[in-house]
């Protein structure tokens, strides 16, 4: 959606309490003016649009339990925390970002985690990177040529978020092909490093079950 620059007569009064509920909201007086008038027309403006998918992602995983949310109104980026059962219970933190001009792709979730232990370390990695095969061999035709792209790098890990090629998604099934997808690496991460898997075919079988469950790929 694209934006102009509009000179507005306004009250001096109006324009106070404008920007006294656009700085409880987390945002500007440009933006809370263009939400106030697109509510009024009936027009989603992109920040209400991915304002109605983080919540309801938060809505669909947040009954799970073990996550913790924060988002701000207007912000195109939710923070999603789980702690890992690993020693010192270390936190790890998905970013949901949504990008307000989606072309290829639409989003991109990042993986943060904090550690200086070694064995971590090596055991998100290693997990990273088997996820990345699976997902080469079983999901990534299904999408446009270069739309799903990972990044592995300090302290993150990067994926790009899609639509699959000759697909329509709500913003309910984006929300839910968001959500379903944190909520099932968050468990077989923790499984992994949790040593609950045999070997890397118990991984890519609880793998196969949860795309053969019905999760919307995104």
């Amino acid at each position: 959606m694209k934006k102009t620059m509009y000179s507005l007569m306004l009250a001096e009064e109006v324009v106070q309490k404008i920007d006294r509920l656009a700085c409880e909201q987390g945002t500007n007086r440009s933006n809370f003016i263009n939400q106030i008038l697109a509510e009024y027309v009936s027009l989603t403006t992109p920040e209400k649009h991915v304002s109605n998918i983080f919540d309801r992602i938060e809505t669909l995983i947040g009954k799970a339990g073990g996550f913790l949310f924060y988002s701000q109104p207007n912000d195109m980026t939710m923070s999603i925390k789980s702690a890992l059962q690993y020693h010192y219970r270390p936190t790890i933190r998905y970013e949901v970002e949504m990008y307000r001009m989606p072309e290829n792709t639409i989003g991109q979730l990042k993986i943060i985690f904090r550690t200086q232990s070694p064995e971590l370390l090596v055991g998100l990695t290693r997990f990273f990177k088997l996820w990345m095969r699976l997902e080469d061999i079983y999901i990534k035709h299904f999408f446009p040529e270069n739309a799903i792209r990972y990044g592995i790098e300090n302290g993150k890990f990067l994926r790009t978020f899609a639509i699959p090629d000759d697909a329509e998604y709500s913003e309910e099934q984006i929300a839910q092909a968001i959500g379903n997808y944190i909520a099932a690496f968050d468990e077989m991460l923790k499984n992994f490093l949790g040593g609950k898997y045999e070997n890397t075919e118990a991984l890519e079988q609880h793998y196969l079950a949860y795309l053969n469950g019905g999760a919307l790929l995104i």
